[in-house]
């Protein structure tokens, strides 16, 4: 067993890992920019005066096009990371995921709604379109989360066991309907809810991006606030209680905060998978299980590997681009794979 690397050699590591992702991410795609002309459209961005041959071009390329996916792509790893380590602590248990409570398939439901609705309907006005998805997506997951949660309940005490069965099955429920309104889709808005249940950063823009920033912000505010309190739980609800902590509200906080953190991550970029499970686990083992340096180390993580995962994503068949969801599924489910076997569960 390694010991830990300290915080403040892991923090400001990912952190240059994240830059450096960042940076990339802005400048490489089917027209290439060079990483200095990238850096000072950016600055011509921030409002500093230089000049240059070239860099108007290279500032409408990453203004208008790369800065929102880029941006759009640090929030929903983020967030996918946190949520992640969020239900690890509530399920105590390394191998958990944010869509075992039924979070994802219930945006995906909902999402799938929006567009086959709308598309039976005669179409949403073109102000309206990212504006309803976004919501419905958003709606779906929440709901699905709180009927999840209400089926965990008993005597006044959510048992986390039912709940985990729980979200199973109103998962495969999930499963159906998106099934059903694939069903009743045309070729067109059937291509346009395939896409989306893939999961992809394309399209990316800053419509899209305002929806998510406000609750991206907020779970990583809120997250670090509980450390000591996952810290507890890990020892066994009985030991936390005993410590002080309110088990029971500390339940509802975590279910809550997935709901609405995945939910505007699924919102925002589709179906996006194993970001939750790989990064808190790979992070786990560089940073012990010490919450209040996990919390932030997997955030950090999480938007470095989901922006270069987008990365990829576009470069691998350029001109044509994979779905991010396909890819990330690519290298997770491998990952997950290895970690039964290795930890025998």
């Amino acid at each position: 067993m390694h010991s830990p690397v300290p915080g403040r050699v892991l923090i400001p590591a990912l952190l240059l890992l994240l830059a450096l992702a960042f940076w990339l991410a802005l400048a490489l795609g089917p027209v290439s920019l060079s990483l200095g002309d990238s850096l000072r459209a950016l600055l011509r961005l921030a409002g500093l005066p230089l000049a240059g041959a070239g860099l108007e071009q290279a500032e409408l390329i990453v203004g208008q096009i790369r800065l929102p996916r880029a941006l759009l792509g640090l929030a929903v790893g983020a967030v996918l990371a946190l949520c992640g380590v969020a239900m690890q602590g509530l399920f105590r248990n390394p191998l958990a995921d944010p869509g075992l409570v039924g979070v994802s398939s219930g945006a995906a439901l909902g999402a799938a709604l929006a567009i086959v609705g709308a598309a039976l309907l005669g179409g949403a006005p073109a102000w309206l379109a990212p504006w309803l998805l976004s919501v419905c997506a958003f709606a779906g997951g929440l709901g699905v989360t709180a009927l999840v949660y209400r089926l965990g309940r008993h005597d006044g005490e959510t048992r986390v066991a039912t709940m985990l069965l729980a979200g199973v099955a109103v998962t495969a429920l999930a499963g159906a309907g998106i099934g059903l309104f694939s069903y009743l889709a045309d070729d067109a808005t059937l291509r346009s809810l395939t896409f989306w249940n893939l999961g992809s950063l394309n399209g990316a823009s800053y419509a899209r991006l305002w929806p998510l920033l406000p609750v991206a912000a907020a779970v990583a505010l809120w997250l670090p606030r509980r450390a000591a309190a996952l810290n507890a739980l890990l020892l066994g609800e009985s030991e936390a209680r005993h410590l002080g902590f309110e088990v029971e509200r500390l339940k509802r906080e975590l279910v809550l905060c997935t709901a609405l953190g995945v939910g505007a991550a699924v919102a925002a970029a589709g179906m996006i998978g194993f970001v939750g499970l790989v990064v808190p686990h790979l992070v786990r083992l560089l940073s012990g299980p010490d919450h209040r340096l996990l919390l932030p180390a997997a955030a950090l993580a999480g938007a470095a590997l989901l922006l270069l995962a987008d990365l990829a994503a576009r470069l691998l068949l350029a001109p044509a681009e994979l779905p991010l969801g396909t890819l990330t599924a690519l290298l997770g489910a491998p990952f997950f794979l290895y970690l039964l076997r290795r930890e025998r569960f």
